[in-house]
């Protein structure tokens, strides 16, 4: 696989930078795509290679044209999120779990969708989604059902675009800077609190699902899977 390309979008930061750099590592060609021109450069340097793409993928409307300008590819892999539904089921707004709908469920689908042209029938798909969509977790039905609702493509997509491989990946919690919501010091006790939950006893690295993403890339019997990597917080009581 040591010639295939990879393009991921979101892949300036965190989990999507770890998958460009093991998947460099290996050998192989990596695409990413992220919003910000400044972070695509500093990650570039730090992988020391690779190609950049500035695109928002909110704008769905520019994704078949930037495929177009990439030509062909082998995998596509979906790393951006929204941080939006977040908060008790009583006072959480219609507005703010739409918008995490808007910026996580809709551009994932239309990506997977736009992509379809340029990718072989021995290629993947691999969508990110959370372990919030497989565990009760309180405060996090808004932003739960939008990432359950990204979940649940993939057996369908693994069965009407076979061979197509489709898989997803749903992270626990994670050190990356989706967390940068937070002041530095609630952030560390909220990973404190975190790691006290979860059986392995810490919360993730990037590295960590970047694993896992890279296992579902390279394994060609893999499909219709959605593999949690969570330290096995989803039984955390």
């Amino acid at each position: 696989m040591s010639s295939q390309h990879v393009v991921i979008i979101g892949g300036s930061s965190g989990i999507g930078l770890a998958t460009a750099r093991q998947l460099l590592g290996s050998g192989m060609q990596v695409t990413i795509i992220g919003r910000s021109e400044h972070r695509l450069a500093e990650a570039r340097q730090s992988l020391g290679g690779g190609t950049c793409v500035v695109l928002d993928a909110a704008a769905t409307d520019k994704l078949a044209e930037t495929f177009s300008r990439i030509g062909g590819f082998d995998h596509l892999v979906l790393a951006f999120g929204s941080g939006k539904g977040l908060g008790p089921f009583a006072s959480i707004s219609l507005s703010e779990v739409r918008e995490g709908f808007e910026e996580k469920v809709y551009p994932q689908f239309a990506a997977a969708q736009a992509a379809l042209p340029f990718l072989p029938k021995d290629g993947s798909i691999t969508f990110i989604s959370s372990v919030s969509a497989h565990a009760a977790m309180p405060g996090t039905a808004g932003i739960s059902a939008a990432n359950a609702a990204v979940a649940s493509l993939v057996p369908i997509l693994a069965a009407e675009l076979r061979p197509l491989r489709v898989n997803s990946v749903s992270p626990g919690v994670i050190d990356t800077p989706w967390w940068d919501f937070l002041p530095p010091e609630q952030r560390k006790g909220v990973f404190a609190e975190y790691a006290g939950k979860t059986p392995v006893g810490r919360v993730g690295k990037p590295e960590d699902v970047a694993q896992a993403i890279t296992f579902v890339i390279k394994n060609g019997f893999m499909s219709g899977h959605n593999i949690l990597c969570d330290g096995g917080l989803r039984w955390a009581s």
